[in-house]
């Protein structure tokens, strides 16, 4: 999983062990954003009574500030509210947001008997998460009514707020973010996970030649070293993932081609000249891939910016995965 979905499933997780505790809790969610935000909307954090947290709203700018008003009952004592950062500027200064940010923070307080049917709710969040899969919360906070529904929409959020600004209704679906599975360690392989990495994707290499584990420094990436058949079905099999293969193998890349057919990955792509990509469609007829299949392989790969270099060839790769996730499905 990527950093995000990692911290996603962290808050989740430790939500779900205090409200089985019956420890009095907050879970914190960016709903808003303006100007230069640090943690993007959905974002979460989750806190106890002892000022312990998990997540992160700001990288560390208003966390103090709102566990403080938290455990001294200023804020959010017994229901939902909803809090602006950022939005003077004696706020810019004190919390030090970057470039004038400003940050709309749902919190709701779980301080009282938590019913089964909501932790019942949480937890099927968890396995959501754990699972890739998204799902859907839906709270009232005019009835106190929520509910959670699997779903087969993206990542998402909508606060609906009354004339006073305050929480009315949130639908927030949980789920995994973009998946980039790369088969192949090369200079391009470097680039294109870190142009990834700050598009907010979750990053993995795939490479199972010794000789280039100790080559890739790349951080906050997961690395593995099986063989790519392997590594694409166990780890790159749902409708969030982009497979491409960039080996300079083609016994790698035909391998990790071969299973990603298979998966649900909404991109597949192997880099190559046009020559090569018609070499390599050929050897994927004869080893049982039919046409239909094909047609959802890209290659050459990434949008036509007449790349040389293997910067500017990962920047078309990530463009047209960006563009095709982009798409209406």
């Amino acid at each position: 999983m990527s950093n995000h979905d990692f911290l996603d499933l962290a808050v989740i997780s430790q939500l779900n062990r205090w409200l089985h505790e019956g420890t009095s809790c907050w879970l914190c969610t960016v709903v808003e954003t303006w100007g230069s935000s640090p943690r993007r909307t959905g974002s979460l954090l989750a806190c106890n009574s002892e000022g312990i947290i998990v997540g992160s709203l700001s990288g560390g700018c208003v966390e103090d500030d709102l566990i403080a008003q938290l455990q001294t009952g200023t804020i959010a004592a017994d229901r939902a509210c909803y809090k602006i950062y950022g939005q003077t500027q004696t706020d810019i200064e004190r919390f030090k947001l970057p470039c004038g940010g400003t940050l709309g923070i749902l919190i709701e307080p779980f301080v009282e008997l938590i019913s089964d049917t909501i932790k019942q709710q949480f937890i099927q969040i968890e396995q959501s998460l754990l699972q890739r899969k998204a799902i859907q919360r839906t709270v009232n906070y005019t009835d106190g009514t929520q509910s959670v529904d699997v779903t087969h929409q993206r990542p998402d959020l909508h606060l609906d707020k009354n004339e006073h600004h305050q929480p009315r209704q949130l639908q927030h679906t949980y789920g995994p973010e973009v998946h980039l599975m790369i088969i192949g360690i090369c200079e391009v392989s470097r680039y294109l996970a870190q142009f990834a990495l700050a598009t907010g994707y979750r990053v993995s290499v795939c490479d199972p030649r010794p000789e280039l584990k100790s080559q890739w420094q790349i951080d906050n990436t997961s690395i593995h070293t099986g063989m790519p058949d392997d590594v694409v079905r166990d780890y790159a099999n749902d409708p969030n993932c982009a497979i491409v293969t960039v080996s300079h193998d083609p016994r790698l890349d035909d391998m990790g081609l071969m299973d990603a057919f298979s998966t649900p990955a909404f991109y597949l792509g192997a880099m190559g000249s046009q020559a090569s990509s018609n070499k390599r469609r050929q050897r994927l007829l004869q080893l049982g891939i039919s046409e239909q299949q094909l047609h959802r392989l890209h290659a050459p790969i990434g949008i036509d910016i007449h790349s040389k270099t293997p910067a500017e060839i990962a920047i078309a790769i990530i463009a047209d995965i960006i563009a095709r996730y982009n798409e209406p499905r």
